[in-house]
Parts: C-alpha cells; structure tokens; sequence
C-alpha cells in the first residue's frame, strides 16, 4: 500500500494533517462498523489497514500525490465485499487493501469477473484492487510474502459459515 491508496481508502484528497486523518477514521469507522454494516468486518480490516500505514508515517501532514485519480476505494470496495459474501463456498482473503477469492469461485467466475476482479493463475485465485494500483515489481509474487509483507485476514462469507455449522 502506499499513500496515495491508503488515503483513497479513507476518502482523503489533498494535504491531509494528523486530525483530519483521525477524523477520516473515525467516520469510517462509524459507516463500516460490523454491528451496522454487513460487509464491515472485511472493510475495518482494509480501513485498519490504511489508517495505521498514514499513522506510522509519523508526518505533521501527508499529501496525496496523485489528486486526479483520487476516489473512494472503499466504497467501490464495499460494493464488490457485498456481491462476494452472497456467493456460497467463497473465501475472502484480505491483504492490505487488496483482496483475495478462494473456495468455490468456478461456479461464480462469470459475476467474479463482472465486478472486475482479475484471475491469478499463478496463484490460482482472484483478486481485486485499487485502480490505480501500478505494480514496480513484475517479478510473480507468492501468497505467502504476499501475507507476510501486508498481513493477512481470511473471512468466509456468511453462507459458507452456515455451511460448516450445519455440517
């Protein structure tokens, strides 16, 4: 992740100081927040994510480099977390502001496609991220320094946790 992604995240355009920033959390916090929102355990984890990337930065102000392509990554997320937690036997991974799909996603790769994640073949999952992401590094990355670089959180969407319940 990197600053201007992070603070697309949180909805941040311009010179962003310390206050703002908490400020930008805390109404984050609030709209994802799991007891409200239903896809808030997924977006806290990304918006965790970003909040303490710009806070351990340790800057009296941060500024968005790349204001023409600003947006709010975390609604766009949001929608894609929804559709994902509807579709049966499919696992999200969360990795920095980027997500993973696992499990089931065969039956769903037409709707997975549609919400404009890509396949890895490599890796054998879907993804979806920033828009402005634009790799440095083409080299293939595994999952594994994937996770150990931006931590890692697996969520099973809802229907797949009833799934295990009942069997």
């Amino acid at each position: 992740m990197n600053i201007n992604q992070a603070l697309n995240v949180l909805n941040l355009k311009g010179t962003v100081s310390k206050e703002e920033l908490a400020k930008a959390y805390k109404k984050m916090a609030i709209k994802y927040h799991p007891d409200r929102n239903p896809t808030g355990v997924e977006m806290m984890k990304v918006i965790n994510s970003a909040y303490e990337f710009l806070k351990g930065l340790n800057l009296e102000e941060i500024k968005h480099t790349d204001e023409k392509n600003a947006y709010d990554y975390s609604e766009d997320l949001e929608k894609v977390i929804s559709e994902i937690l509807k579709m049966q036997g499919v696992e999200i991974e969360v990795c920095g502001n980027w997500i993973w799909l696992s499990g089931n996603t065969k039956d769903y790769k037409d709707q997975i496609k549609s919400l404009g994640c890509y396949w890895a073949s490599q890796k054998k999952k879907w993804y979806y991220r920033p828009a402005e992401y634009k790799s440095l590094n083409r080299g293939s990355w595994n999952m594994d320094a994937i996770r150990e670089k931006y931590g890692s959180s697996i969520v099973k969407g809802k229907n797949s946790q009833e799934l295990e319940m009942k069997a």
